[in-house]
C-alpha cells in the first residue's frame, strides 16, 4: 500500500481563494490512476482550508471556540475534497471522501487520535480513501488544525505503508545552493535552508513537512507534479527522506 499526498500548493493556487488548478489536479489523477497497489490520497488545504484557518488565526497550535470558524475551515476542505474525488472519478478511481473532522481529535497534551478503522476497512473492499487537513476538536483549546502531513505520517504509521511520497510545488527540498537534496536523514541537514511557505499556510511549509516525514520508519519522498510519474512507476525521484 502506497499514501500519495497532494500538496494545497500543487492542486489549487493557495494566492487566489478557494481555487482549483484544474490542469495540475487532472495531471495528479492521472498520474495516480496508474496505481496497481492499494491507495491512500491526502490532499492539503491550498488555497481552500489556509485562506479561513487564516481569517479565523487558527493554526495546529492555536485553537478557536468560534463555532463559525470552524465550519468555514471544513467546508472549504470539504469542498476541495469534492473536486478531488471528481477528478479522480474521471479517471475511474474508486475514491471515496473520508473527512478527518468526524473522527479525529487532539487530546489536552496535544497528542493527535485518529482511528483507522475506517480506512483500513474501505481499502480492503477496494476502494481508495481521499483524506485532507481539516480542523479537528482539541481539548482545552477549542478547534485547531490538523495538517495532511500529520494525517500522512499517523495513516503511514497505522497501516503498515510501504511507500510515502509527498507531491509538492518543488521538485524536491533544496539546499542553501538552491539544489535539490537527493536525502535527508536528519532535519540538521538542511535546517538553514528551509524557510517559511511564501503562501499563506497555517502548517508550518517545508520544514514541518521536513521534520514528520523524519519520524516515519517507511521510505519517503518529496518531488513535485512532473515527477508523480516516476513515483508511482517507483522510480527515483525528488528527496528521499529518512
Amino acid at each position: 500500500m502506497i499514501i500519495v499526498k497532494l500538496g494545497g500548493s500543487v492542486i489549487t493556487d493557495k494566492d487566489t481563494p478557494e481555487t482549483v488548478d484544474e490542469a495540475s489536479l487532472t495531471q495528479a489523477a492521472r498520474a495516480l490512476a496508474a496505481v496497481d497497489d492499494d491507495l491512500i490520497v491526502v490532499h492539503g488545504g491550498g488555497s481552500f482550508g489556509h485562506h479561513f484557518a487564516s481569517e479565523y488565526d487558527v493554526s495546529r497550535t492555536q485553537g478557536t471556540e468560534e463555532y463559525e470558524g470552524v465550519v468555514a475551515i471544513h467546508d472549504a476542505m470539504a469542498r476541495l475534497n469534492g473536486e478531488v474525488l471528481d477528478a479522480l472519478h474521471a479517471e475511474d478511481v474508486p475514491a471515496v471522501p473520508v473527512h478527518p473532522f468526524s473522527a479525529g481529535f487532539r487530546n489536552t497534551v496535544a497528542d493527535l487520535v485518529f482511528p483507522t478503522g475506517q480506512v483500513r476497512t474501505l481499502l480492503r473492499e477496494g476502494f481508495v480513501p481521499v483524506l485532507h487537513g481539516d480542523v479537528v476538536g482539541h481539548e482545552g483549546r477549542g478547534a485547531t488544525i490538523l495538517s495532511g502531513d500529520e494525517l500522512v505520517v499517523e495513516l503511514a504509521e497505522r497501516l503498515d505503508a510501504e511507500r510515502v511520497g509527498l507531491c509538492s510545488a518543488v521538485p524536491g527540498v533544496y539546499d542553501e545552493n538552491d539544489e535539490v537534496v537527493e536525502r535527508i536523514r536528519a532535519f540538521g541537514e538542511v535546517a538553514g535552508a528551509l524557510g517559511e511557505s511564501e503562501s499563506t499556510d497555517v502548517t508550518g511549509g517545508m520544514a514541518a513537512k521536513v521534520e514528520e516525514l523524519l519520524a516515519l520508519d517507511v521510505p519517503a519522498t518529496i518531488f513535485d507534479l512532473d515527477g508523480l510519474d516516476a513515483f508511482v512507476r517507483e522510480e527515483r525521484v525528488g528527496t528521499r527522506i529518512g
